[in-house]
């Protein structure tokens, strides 16, 4: 007994010390040469997190996630916004921000980054936990900071930014119609064409490294929202930069691959979904979203000095905040009730009510066997104060954790098969769902692609007998159905106290729904959207923000805000279905994931055969377990079959020989 116990000492010493060395050589190929693991203060603290709390919970992350290999913890968005009545996440005037229209810290939840510090002092301590430390930013210049006009520093002298014998300051460089979609008095895009631009953006990431920032999460870049130049600029700074900061993008609303492809190589990790919240139709929204990207080859591929990874978003397991606090979605009190409980009782009101999440076990097992298969990024977004056994099993499960870093051939498997019930009459597969059982809505909206999309081309113009100009989508597929068409306008110019950037609006279009109305189409939402919202054309107002400013040529429409070009797309949501993804482990192993999307149990199969044809692989002899249930499956003959609950999942690990 005693050889045994210290036999199996020396082994799993051996083994740690291989797992270690293993994940230190990978650690050194570059930046995020394994997809980042960490955590977030978003989905528990919204924006009014302290100093105090966050340091708790980075603590606790270095104590119980850290051996785990969770390394960045990261503050989210408005660290620079006081908290105090009237403040919300799209009031104006609470910003705190330095001489030359950079945000620092607000001095009353962070103490430690008064006198100019920033966060140096947070991060010196995050530093000393064997942890790394990030922040959240919004795209360019603040409107407050764009309105005080403040200079812009030139980092290479340490003074005011000169060009052509003047010094510049931050309305020659702010595009105020390019305020950020969803947040209309908080940031703008800069233009990076002028130099000036492109040292304000230097001197904010400069600052970032002086303070010991290890990782930036670039906020309203990237999907709808896309400021390509922007994302350039930035990633070309950090790549001089010689402190290593991981890049990250955020929000993927509308996220896809041939616009991804664009910006892979210039970052470490970016979103493809709108935010994730916990329900289950965020959660379900993310299977078609993780299908395109993985067969697209996105995962893993060369990014900004180490490797890129699609982001699945956050995983707001545990204790959480109420979303609808954290992002009031309306602007008055018959739109969103929380915006008025936030200016009525002020800041504070976010610190509750807080709750544990709303995805049942199943549904949570779903979702972080799903961001593993897919070797999403790993970010938990509960409060680690109270982290309750089962979150933590599902963080910390040695399974998941192996597929999520050191799987290859991942891939969503088609060849799986289902029964609704024990009779199996209702049979269905991946491919061909069961209508009767299975909820599809398919609706045409607006949705924004890349221009180099060749369905993008696909817009005419028509002249009618009163001379209105309207700009018509042909239906290619139908030509008796009538064209969906929009009423062209010269768009407006400044009004109101709003102000035009320098190159106007010549060649702009407003596009409305009718001749007479004064509804002009926006490409991108005015709110943030979650991840199971359908991205769509909105109608609002007309106004002289890019978002509603089109130009038309060659057949494409193109937005201004985001240099993306509209199409008339048929999407199809369905409510369930089954799905099953395939993986390769690094030892030989296969492992095999069943999902239930569907709201009762069902019994999922799969033939051997066809699962170690879809990997190359010749054997066809097997054996393993399931890992949830702990089942041993034994010697598997001919198939793998097991019931899944309603929105639960199956994940086995197989051998083969």
């Amino acid at each position: 007994m005693i050889l045994k116990t210290y036999i199996f000492i020396i082994f799993t010493t051996l083994f740690l010390h291989w797992e270690t060395s293993e994940t230190k050589s990978q650690g050194d190929i570059g930046r995020a040469s394994l997809p980042p693991r960490g955590w977030n203060s978003y989905d528990s603290f919204c924006w009014t997190i302290t100093e105090e709390e966050f340091l708790q919970n980075a603590e606790l992350v270095a104590q119980r996630l850290k051996p785990h290999g969770y390394e960045y913890v990261v503050v989210d968005f408005l660290w620079y916004r006081k908290k105090t009545i009237g403040a919300y996440t799209d009031s104006y005037g609470f910003d705190v921000f330095d001489e030359w229209g950079r945000m620092v810290p607000d001095p009353g939840r962070w103490p430690s980054s008064q006198g100019g510090k920033g966060f140096s002092e947070v991060a010196g301590k995050v530093h000393s936990m064997g942890l790394k430390f990030g922040i959240h930013v919004m795209r360019g210049l603040s409107l407050q900071a764009f309105n005080a006009n403040t200079l812009i520093l030139d980092t290479t002298t340490g003074k005011a930014y000169e060009e052509a014998g003047r010094q510049w300051r931050a309305q020659d460089i702010g595009i105020k119609e390019r305020t950020c979609a969803w947040m209309k008095n908080g940031f703008m895009s800069v233009n990076t064409k002028f130099g000036a631009g492109r040292a304000f953006l230097r001197s904010l990431y400069q600052q970032y490294a002086d303070w010991g920032v290890d990782f930036v999460k670039l906020d309203c870049v990237f999907g709808d929202d896309l400021d390509l130049d922007e994302i350039i600029v930035v990633s070309e700074v950090l790549n001089e930069l010689s402190r290593p900061i991981i890049y990250s993008l955020s929000p993927g609303t509308n996220a896809k691959p041939i616009i991804a492809k664009e910006v892979s190589g210039l970052v470490n990790m970016y979103r493809v979904t709108g935010d994730d919240w916990d329900t289950w139709e965020d959660v379900s929204a993310h299977f078609n979203v993780a299908r395109d990207f993985t067969a697209a080859n996105l995962v893993g591929v060369k990014g900004l000095k180490g490797k890129s990874w699609p982001d699945l978003d956050m995983l707001p397991l545990g204790w959480l905040t109420e979303a609808e606090l954290c992002f009031p979605l309306g602007q008055n009190k018959e739109e969103n009730p929380a915006r008025n409980i936030i200016l009525r009782f002020g800041a504070g009101s976010n610190d509750g009510p807080h709750r544990y999440c709303r995805l049942n076990l199943d549904e949570q097992r779903t979702q972080v066997t799903l961001w593993s298969m897919v070797r999403s990024p790993l970010i938990f977004g509960g409060d680690m104060r109270k982290l309750d056994d089962a979150t933590f099993s599902l963080l910390t499960n040695p399974t998941l954790l192996e597929i999520n870093w050191f799987s290859s051939n991942n891939m969503e498997f088609h060849y799986v098969t289902g029964s609704l019930s024990s009779t199996g009459k209702h049979s269905l597969s991946n491919h061909t769902e069961d209508k009767e059982k299975i909820n599809v809505l398919e609706m045409r909206v607006l949705a924004l692609r890349s221009c180099k999309d060749v369905k993008a081309n696909g817009w005419s113009t028509k002249v009618l007998d009163n001379n209105v100009e309207k700009v018509c989508w042909e239906e290619n597929s139908n030509k008796r159905k009538a064209p969906f068409c929009l009423n062209k306008r010269e768009a407006l110019s400044a009004s109101e106290g709003e102000m035009v950037y320098q190159h106007q609006n010549l060649g702009r279009l407003h596009l409305l729904v009718t001749e007479r109305t004064e509804l002009c189409v926006g490409a991108s939402s005015n709110r943030k959207l979650t991840a199971n919202e359908i991205s769509r054309g909105s109608f609002s107002r007309c106004r002289s923000h890019a978002n509603q400013m089109w130009e038309n040529y060659n057949g494409t429409l193109m937005n201004s805000y985001s240099g993306l070009c509209a199409i008339m797309d048929f999407v199809r949501a369905s409510s369930g279905g089954i799905r099953s993804w395939l993986a390769t482990g690094r030892r030989g192993e296969i492992y095999l994931a069943f999902f239930n999307l569907n709201n009762q149990v069902t019994k999922m199969s799969a033939k051997i055969s066809d699962i170690t044809n879809a990997i190359h692989a010749t054997s066809s002899k097997c054996s393993g377990t399931e890992v949830w249930s702990g089942t041993n499956l034994g010697a598997i003959k001919d198939s793998i079959s097991m019931s899944v609950n309603a929105h639960g999942c199956a994940l086995f690990v197989l051998n083969c020989t």
